[in-house]
């Protein structure tokens, strides 16, 4: 059974293992994701309780995934722009661990965000991934349109150079 929940600040510091651990998956499954190959479980952590900081400031949201109970993804909807971008919002860190793919975790987590942005009267959502790239098919399914790519934009975790492609939605 999947479950889509939003983490508020204290379930996000509780959960901060356990979301560290999907990110770890997603790396050593060679996912570009910001981070590189060599990434330990203390800095997956570190990198989840500044999210949860970011949580508890209000200047994103935090959703975790699961399946018959176990968190096994996570995305964010970053709130936080500049004066000139308040009907903005970005999808951040779509992770599903190796294991869970295929269950239709991505989509919800997705559709929950999307909610959220409406309901922060966003209009626009932005993201981007590695073209060819599972989630460019989620993003693609679930309406996003491409705006451009960027050669060598980011390191993939083995170090290679890797592309990015940005896409957009309107809700």
């Amino acid at each position: 059974m999947i479950d889509i929940r939003r983490l508020r600040y204290e379930e996000a510091r509780r959960r901060v293992s356990e979301l560290a651990a999907v990110l770890m998956d997603c790396v050593a499954g060679g996912a570009s994701v910001s981070f590189m190959a060599d990434l330990t479980q203390a800095q997956a952590e570190g990198f989840f309780s500044g999210v949860a900081d970011g949580v508890a400031t209000g200047d994103r949201a935090l959703y975790a995934g699961f399946l018959d109970g176990k968190l096994v993804g996570t995305t964010q909807l970053l709130l936080a722009w500049q004066p000139n971008q308040p009907h903005r919002a970005e999808i951040a860190k779509m992770l599903v661990h190796r294991a869970a793919r295929r269950h239709g975790l991505g989509k919800a987590m997705l559709a929950a965000a999307e909610a959220e942005a409406r309901a922060q009267g966003r209009t626009l959502i932005t993201l981007d991934t590695t073209p060819g790239a599972d989630g460019e098919k989620l993003y693609r399914a679930m309406g996003y349109q491409a705006a451009g790519s960027i050669p060598n934009y980011a390191l993939w975790p083995d170090g290679r150079m890797g592309d990015t492609m940005f896409y957009w939605k309107a809700v």
